[in-house]
């Protein structure tokens, strides 16, 4: 269900926050303009594939023990009963498990001096696509025992939606600098799911009790959940309705909405800056709502009780095969999704980021500045912060770029970027996250690794 809200998203390099010759330095803060117009080389411009998260490949993918012989794979799963409960849960957090996906596209963008300032026209794919987890699903996974698991909720998200950005930014007296966007926003799709209160109690006497509520949520144009007909084992049960699949019938706009960037920076001296944006706060309604739900919150065994083994024996309540059945209907219940239909339009948040920072330029040497930038994606449970200091260095007329370390909610990590900008021609090339160490699939085995590029025209 989360599949056909995927789609493209264009991605910011905080690394290049400080490179004064950045050409995409406005989508960080409005305020920002160039000293070149340009324009983008159409689907070049700025593309960027991003991961976050706190948990990886690594951590679900793990060494066999019976790596070496015969017919056994070099790699298995964390549920390998080889392996023990301490090393196979050692790679996910404690808390929360979170990874954000992320790969971007921007269509067309332009930049020109116009009105006494900067103006910026943009066309972008945006996607936002992450799942939160609790530390207690997997452990429940892998050491299911005579306890009680209170694992809380379970979330998936995807949105996908274009916007068209119209920006100014200009001069205000000698120290201040200001700008701003209002962007039109197109929604394609957005799909949520959500698992609440799950909870596994094994540790009864006298019943086990396994419960959670699960309602999914998606908007999009021509969208239906497919179902099939399936019978109780009970026979006076009759059928039952689950989805078992998704229909796109159509493509089109799912939604509307609107969202402003403003943003500024302030010349406190010739060696220091401060600057603060306020990015993407807005909303998009969308035309439907396509629910699906599961029937049952609730699934209890409580034992076979005065069962016979077959059905000639009077004064019981069914046979074995009977009572058991009965628990299998309560679990279909438990675990299918029916559809409950169009429940009509919805209104969701994009995601607000705020950047805060300050820049110093270094006396004795006007080419190099250090960097300080502060990252809050505010957006429920996929909220995240980032902290990167930054050097920046110009070496040249037509060449500069940095590298940045940085702390966020998922990792430290080191950044770089390189961008060259003869007369006519721009092409940058960096990382927020270094690739890392691969899979042989050529997976990065931490969920943290990003890579950005763009080639546009100046003049």
């Amino acid at each position: 269900m989360m599949l056909p809200a995927m789609s493209a998203q264009a991605q910011d390099l905080k690394s290049a926050f400080y490179t004064e010759e950045y050409l995409y330095r406005h989508t960080m803060n409005p305020a920002y303009g160039n000293e070149q117009n340009y324009i983008t080389i159409p689907a070049l411009g700025n593309l960027n594939v991003r991961t976050q998260g706190n948990f990886g490949y690594d951590a679900i993918v793990q060494r066999n023990p019976l790596a070496g012989r015969p017919g056994q794979k070099d790699m298995t799963t964390f549920m390998n009963p080889l392996i023990s409960t301490d090393d196979a849960l050692s790679g996910f957090h404690s808390g929360r498990n979170r990874i954000m996906v992320n790969a971007g596209l921007t269509l067309l963008s332009a930049g020109f001096k116009s009105f006494g300032g900067y103006s910026t026209i943009e066309l972008n794919s945006k996607t936002s696509a992450g799942a939160s987890v609790p530390y207690e699903l997997f452990e429940f996974a892998k050491n299911t025992g005579n306890r009680s698991y209170d694992i809380g909720d379970v979330r998936a998200s995807a949105m996908s939606y274009v916007e068209l950005a119209f920006g100014h930014s200009r001069q205000i007296g000698s120290k201040l600098k200001v700008g701003a966007k209002v962007k039109v926003l197109f929604g394609a799709a957005r799909a949520d799911l959500l698992m609440e209160n799950v909870r596994a109690d094994l540790s009864g006497t006298d019943k086990w009790l396994i419960q959670g509520n699960a309602l999914a949520d998606v908007s999009m144009k021509g969208f239906s959940y497919k179902e099939e007909y399936k019978e109780y084992k009970q026979d006076p049960r009759g059928t039952y309705r689950r989805v078992n699949d998704v229909d796109v019938s159509g493509a089109g706009i799912g939604g509307m909405g609107v969202a402003f960037d403003i943003g500024g920076e302030y010349t406190i001296s010739q060696d220091w800056k401060v600057n603060l944006a306020l990015l993407d706060l807005g909303f998009i309604r969308w035309n439907n709502d396509v629910q699906a739900q599961n029937i049952n919150g609730n699934v209890v065994f409580d034992g076979f009780h005065d069962a016979s083994v077959t059905s000639d024996r009077p004064g019981t309540h069914g046979t074995i095969k009977e009572q058991g059945q009965s628990y299998g209907d309560q679990f279909a219940d438990f675990a299918n999704l029916q559809s409950l239909g169009n429940q009509g339009g919805r209104t969701t948040g994009i995601g607000a980021t705020i950047n805060v920072g300050a820049e110093y330029n270094l006396p004795v040497y006007r080419p190099i500045t250090f960097g300080l930038l502060s990252s809050t994606r505010i957006n429920g449970s996929y909220t995240w912060t980032d902290l990167r200091l930054s050097a920046n260095w110009k070496p040249l007329k037509w060449l500069d770029g940095g590298i940045a370390l940085a702390r966020s909610s998922f990792a430290t990590s080191f950044g770089w970027v390189v961008n060259l900008h003869p007369r006519g021609f721009n092409f940058f090339l960096g990382m927020d996250h270094l690739l890392g160490k691969m899979s042989a699939e050529g997976i990065p085995l931490s969920s943290n690794a990003s890579v950005t590029l763009g080639m546009n025209v100046t003049w």
